[in-house]
Parts: C-alpha cells; structure tokens; sequence
C-alpha cells in the first residue's frame, strides 16, 4: 500500500536533485564570479611579486619546496628565481585574460595550476584565504566561464554582456562550497574554549602584528562587549551558512556576512581572505538582475543628466 507513495517520493526528490545541479539557467553569475575572480588573481599576483625572492626563491626562506606526501607542484623541478618571476608573469597574463573572459578555460587551469604550484612552494607563508583561492581556481578551472560576460562571448553572439544558457551545476558547487566554508567555521569555533567564553575576539583585536585600526582599549577589554562581538560571529556564521538557502532570508544573511567581512578586514590583517568570500558572494547574485544591470545603469544615467539640465 505504501508502494505508490514511496516511489513518488522519490521520483519527486530525483526530479529536485536533477533540477538543483543540472536546470539550465542563463551563465550571468558564473560570468559574474570569473570576474571578480580574475581581479582578486591579480592583485594577489602582485602581492607576490615584490616578495618573490625572500619567500619562494632558493635563496629565501625555504630553499627548496618542501616534502609532503601527495604533493606536486612545477617550482619542484624548475626551482630558480628565473621560474618564479616567469611563474608570476604567466599567473598575471592568465589572471587578466580570465578577467575579460578571453580562452577562459585555458586562462583558469593556467591559474589554477600556477596557484597550486606557488603555495606548494612555500605552504608555510600562505593561510585560509590563500586557500579559497586555490578552491576557487580550481572550480572555475572545471567550469564553462566563459559563457557570460566574455570576450570568448562576444566571439559567439557579438555582445560581451551576453550568455549562453547552461546547467547550473558550476554555480551549485560555488553556492556549496559557500555554506561548507561557514559551517566549517562554526563547527572549529565550537571547539574552541575562548569563543565558548566569548573572549576570542578580544584576543585577536589586542594582537599588534595583526591590527590595522586600533580599537579602544576600553572596548576590546570590556567584557560585555566581546561577548556580544564574539558570539555575534558565531551567530552570523551559522546564520549564512544556513538561512543563505532560503530566498526569504538570502538578502538579509548575507547582508550580515558582508557587513562583518568588512569590519573584520579594518581591524585586523587577515590576507586576502575577505576578497575571496566576496566572490563567491557573488555565486548567490540572481541572473535576471545581472543581465539587466547595463539597462539600469544606463537609465540611471539618463534622469541623473535629465535632473542635471534641469
């Protein structure tokens, strides 16, 4: 008797599966996230560049690239200050043309590959954030990128801001890797005995070598305070990595995760990490609302030149 129910059950949550990873959808966020992914590269290649020679070449900290198991990377044959500075260069050129969305596929393996191979070379002077990129290279890298917002793009149909219609697959692992990154979060504070007491982040504000803008001594001592700021994190956290799912809240959690992102990135130098989240932000932005995005600016512009004249 309960055959027929069963079997319609999972028809229905097939069908939802099936939809969820593989609907068709217009490629806009996709094109949206390679973007800013591409600027996020370069800046972090230029970051690099000026300390090549004391972190990654054989001169530096680290001679040579460090043995673990499962590892590979191209500096581990090609180890000279040479191949660093042509490693950086190809990273920029590749970074630029995933930017503009030109041979996009072969411009993000090139990237991932070459950020593979430089944290490798030194894994000790790179952190999380580093590490998001690495992920984020890598599903781009796996992904269609440039079918929106791309000079690959313009190829095709003559229109940069244009995209093709693709499943949604690429976005799903962006949107999963985003609430994984949260949850992850929670689940290590949760571990930890001074943001159960709600005084991590007192630590962390009153650590010199990290701080960029001071706060108040009286704040970052007061204990109400860093109760509340401490566990205000762990609220938000677990509040983006859950509630992000449902479109009734989306707006609001992420809001949130922005508006801590930024006061995070003030006060205290955590690297690039910040950056990172924001691309994939950029995952959750709904493909009607970046297409149309030329046509509201434009208008924008129209009635702020009409109120001008006038």
């Amino acid at each position: 008797m309960t055959e027929g129910p069963v079997r319609r059950g999972l028809s229905a949550a097939g069908r939802g599966w099936q939809a969820f990873w593989f609907q068709p959808q217009p490629a806009y966020p996709l094109g949206l996230v390679r973007i800013a992914f591409g600027a996020l590269v370069i800046v972090w290649t230029l970051w690099l560049l000026p300390v090549r020679g004391a972190l990654l070449g054989p001169n530096g900290v680290v001679p040579a690239q460090p043995s673990i198991a499962n590892t590979w990377g191209l500096f581990t044959v090609w180890n000279t200050d040479e191949a660093i500075l042509i490693g950086l260069v190809v990273l920029l050129i590749a970074a630029i043309a995933l930017l503009v969305g030109w041979h996009s596929r072969i411009a993000a393996v090139v990237v991932f590959v070459l950020i593979l191979s430089l944290e490798r070379r030194n894994p000790w002077m790179f952190n999380s954030g580093d590490a998001l990129v690495r992920i984020e290279a890598l599903l781009l890298a796996l992904s269609p990128c440039g079918a929106a917002l791309s000079l690959d793009q313009r190829r095709r149909t003559g229109a940069f801001w244009s995209a093709q219609t693709r499943p949604n697959w690429p976005i799903r692992l962006l949107q999963v890797q985003f609430s994984i990154l949260y949850l992850a979060a929670v689940q290590v504070k949760l571990t930890g005995q001074p943001w159960l007491e709600g005084t991590a982040v007192s630590y962390v504000l009153r650590i010199e070598d990290m701080t960029r803008i001071p706060l108040p001594q009286w704040l970052v001592t007061n204990a109400l305070a860093t109760n509340a700021m401490t566990w205000s994190v762990i609220a938000i956290e677990l509040a983006v990595g859950i509630l992000v799912w449902f479109p009734r809240f989306r707006p609001w959690v992420l809001s949130a995760g922005i508006v801590m992102h930024l006061l995070i990135d003030l006060t205290i130098q955590i690297g690039i990490f910040s950056y990172a989240m924001f691309v994939l932000y950029l995952a959750w932005v709904p493909a009607e609302w970046v297409r149309t995005l030329p046509d509201r600016l434009r208008q924008r512009r129209e009635r702020y030149r009409v109120n001008r004249i006038r």
